[in-house]
């Protein structure tokens, strides 16, 4: 005779169930936990200061140090030599991009301030902000932090054969929108001359700023084309599906 009583698997089957559970559950503990550690990493990465960026720095506010011990050429009568500081100034903010040239340049008045022989003709200390040049140093921080967002927008947005003719053209405008414009304003506060008078007494300069900024372009886009990585875009850590 055959026993056809169905055998009961329920114990069993729950068992299997049981450990199915547990093992989802600790499989999916076990990614959060890493994708939490991955995430704490990249978040310390993001909010620390990396060694790349302080050296960077550091080379380009020695640059700036080097292009003002350079003797300026003097033009016109009112004290404002001719130097390589803007060309320096484009330089830095072209390669860093905004916020490491911004840096760098501040270092750099920082310096000066303080009382360190960095700027034209061996100046130093807070009193160089009463004098003609008082414009044109501020306008440094505004010009490197403006073509550097600039510089940023175009190597990361834009094809490299457009990087040469699009960089020249915020160089060009940067020049002439913030260090003539600001060097025009200090002008005419410091000196107390009419409008007309700063400009003309700017005007000399303008010429030679605009070439330095051809000299700083063709290097900025040599270096971006030599290290791509210096203004590429950081990666971002995506979280794995579960």
């Amino acid at each position: 005779m055959t026993d056809n009583t169905p055998v009961r698997r329920e114990p069993q089957d729950a068992l299997t169930a049981t450990a199915t559970a547990t093992a989802t559950a600790t499989r999916e503990r076990t990614t959060a936990t890493a994708a939490g550690e991955r995430d704490a990493v990249a978040g310390v990465g993001r909010r620390g200061v990396d060694a790349q960026s302080v050296a960077l720095v550091a080379v380009f506010t020695a640059l700036l140090v080097a292009a003002a011990v350079v003797p300026g050429i003097p033009v016109g009568g009112f004290g404002v030599p001719v130097t390589l500081q803007t060309l320096a100034v484009m330089l830095t903010g072209l390669v860093l991009g905004p916020l490491r040239g911004g840096l760098a340049v501040l270092l750099y008045l920082l310096l000066g301030f303080v009382g360190l022989p960095v700027f034209s003709r061996g100046q130093s200390g807070l009193q160089v902000l009463s004098g003609p040049t008082a414009g044109y140093l501020v306008s440094f921080l505004v010009a490197a932090a403006v073509v550097g967002m600039a510089a940023r927008i175009v190597v990361r947005a834009t094809s490299r054969s457009l990087w040469v003719p699009l960089l020249l053209v915020a160089s060009f405008a940067t020049t002439v929108a913030v260090v003539h414009v600001l060097g025009v304003v200090g002008l005419m506060v410091n000196l107390r001359l009419p409008l007309s008078a700063a400009i003309s007494a700017d005007l000399p300069f303008l010429p030679g700023d605009l070439a330095k900024d051809v000299v700083a372009v063709v290097a900025a886009v040599a270096v971006h084309r030599a290290f791509p990585d210096v203004l590429a875009r950081p990666r971002r850590l995506r979280r794995p599906l579960a």
